[in-house]
């Protein structure tokens, strides 16, 4: 049914995009400004909501997964909730601080305009003072379609804050060589994002008695080879082969040779080793002699994890060391079946790094085939390419940089897009608790209880931190603060004029890990 628009534009100080964990954790922060909140869905919650398996759970302990002011009712047990207990979680914080209210629910945004004068617009492109984000007038016009007759409505902003995360929605798909692709193939074809939308009973009737290929080895691929071995428990059960192109470390739990893992990389103490931006020159060459223990203390962790779990018999011990995956927050923990049902027979592995269809299944480059029913890509998103869609140029262009990275300030501001900010779109070992505290920082700003460098000092910072990342990892790109995010929330905090240092003494400042309880409201 074509969209019917609604001429009148209606007026808000602040717009947000999403109401996800990024989008309700900016609500409630910038609740002062009755914030309208656009989710193009029925419900909170983002990914956990819709791209969640029935196996999904959570990759960290739950003290690490929560907002500063909303603990967990068993923030000590141990066990990953699922992705249920996550949702319940996230509407608990929603009722207890009544963000409902702000969202707007089936209300997709579809286009953005910039209103904006063009002297603001221009003075963004070149180095000078970025401004406020409160300009008094309107800056960006959003179109929202909603109802079932997909009236588009316009709203205007003074600022705009995008939650739409770099996941779901746009699925990555592979090329394929011309008469290769998908349509030369009899059986079943489906995205994880597709899959994830299958109650139990249908995952099961496409997955039961078939021969399945999953393509990729994160943590989606993981979790849907699993959910396929227990389809397949059956006298007429057939093996899933994983088709896997670049290998990445999994760990079995949070524990590393009977020390908690929080000891390795998520203390003060820890993150000392690593580099990390704006370090003095003694600082730097410290960092520089302290690099074997870096490198032993990565090694001392595949020690335990190639002790712990079949790799090499599977193949499946990564060439790079644990420390990049970790870097880029790519570390994966295994469902407890994993393995086992790998020693069953139940889950087969194929290292490939180009593979296309035949009519039977899939062929790879030495010419061998996997015969398959279905196969499922588990192949990730593309959020820039949704996010570019979304904005108008300049902007679109301006989003990422020449190697595909989004640029941004304290991982919220681009320096050269006035009066937007960006949550949820630079990773950390907790994206919950990054994602709230730069939101924090956002309100702060909209306040103007301080002040945004120049657009000059912001670019170099932002080239400080990749040239860290570039360093520390080659899947950079991914862009992850997970081995300087301590040090990320202190020059945070110090821009909002709190104590960096938020532990009671100087021992569990050292040795304790920093969670999201650290950086409650200071009074």
């Amino acid at each position: 049914m074509a969209s019917q628009l609604q001429n009148h534009v209606q007026y808000s100080k602040v717009g947000i995009i999403g109401a996800g964990i990024s989008g309700i954790a900016a609500a409630k922060q910038l609740r002062a400004y009755d914030p309208v909140v656009f989710e193009a869905t029925d419900s909170i919650g983002g990914v956990w909501r819709h791209c969640s398996f029935t196996s999904t759970k959570l990759q960290t302990p739950r003290c690490d997964f929560e907002f500063s002011d909303y603990p967990w009712p068993e923030r000590d047990n141990a066990s990953f909730p699922s992705y249920i207990e996550i949702l319940e979680y996230l509407h608990g914080y929603a009722r207890q601080f009544d963000v409902l209210k702000y969202i707007k629910f089936n209300s997709r945004a579809v286009s953005i305009r910039y209103v904006g004068d063009c002297e603001t617009a221009q003075a963004a492109m070149v180095p000078g003072e970025y401004g406020s984000l409160l300009r008094g007038h309107s800056v960006w016009e959003v179109a929202v379609e909603s109802g079932q007759k997909k009236t588009v409505q316009w709203y205007a902003f003074e600022l705009l804050v995008v939650c739409i995360g770099k996941y779901g929605d746009v699925p990555k798909m592979p090329n394929f060589p011309r008469n290769k692709g998908e349509e030369v193939f009899h059986g079943k074809v489906m995205h994880a994002m597709d899959y994830s939308k299958l109650d139990k009973k249908a995952a099961t009737e496409l997955l039961e008695g078939k021969k399945v290929a999953i393509i990729g080895f994160k943590k989606s691929a993981i979790d849907l080879a699993g959910e396929c071995a227990e389809a397949n428990q059956g006298p007429n059960g057939q093996p899933c082969t994983m088709v896997i192109r670049t290998l990445h470390w999994t760990v079995p739990s949070y524990s590393i040779w009977g020390l908690p893992f929080f000891l390795f990389y998520s203390t003060r103490s820890s993150q000392f080793l690593h580099e990390r931006p704006n370090l003095c020159f003694i600082r730097t060459l410290l960092c520089f002699l302290l690099s074997p223990m870096r490198r032993a203390i990565s090694k001392f962790i595949e020690s335990y994890l190639t002790w712990k779990l079949p790799l090499s018999k599977f193949g499946l011990k990564p060439d790079h060391p644990f420390v990049e995956d970790y870097a880029s927050c790519q570390m994966a923990i295994l469902p407890e079946n994993f393995f086992s049902e790998a020693e069953k027979g139940n889950i087969l592995f194929k290292r490939a790094s180009k593979w296309w269809f035949w009519n039977g299944g899939i062929e790879f480059e030495d010419k061998s085939r996997v015969e398959a029913d279905v196969v499922l890509l588990a192949t990730g998103y593309d959020g820039k390419r949704k996010l570019q869609s979304l904005l108008p140029e300049p902007f679109a262009s301006l989003i990422v940089d020449s190697a595909g990275i989004m640029p941004l300030y304290r991982g919220t501001i681009h320096p050269l897009i006035p009066n937007m900010a960006f949550v949820g779109y630079i990773e950390s070992i907790s994206n919950l608790h990054t994602a709230e505290l730069r939101c924090k920082w956002l309100a702060r700003l909209a306040e103007e209880k301080f002040k945004l460098p120049s657009v000059e000092k912001m670019v170099e910072q932002i080239g400080k931190e990749m040239e860290i990342m570039r360093r520390t990892t080659r899947f950079f790109k991914r862009h992850c603060i997970s081995t300087f995010s301590i040090n990320h929330s202190d020059e945070i905090c110090e821009e909002m004029g709190w104590k960096s240092w938020r532990k009671r003494n100087w021992i569990l400042e050292a040795f304790s890990p920093y969670t999201s309880q650290d950086y409650e409201e200071e009074k």
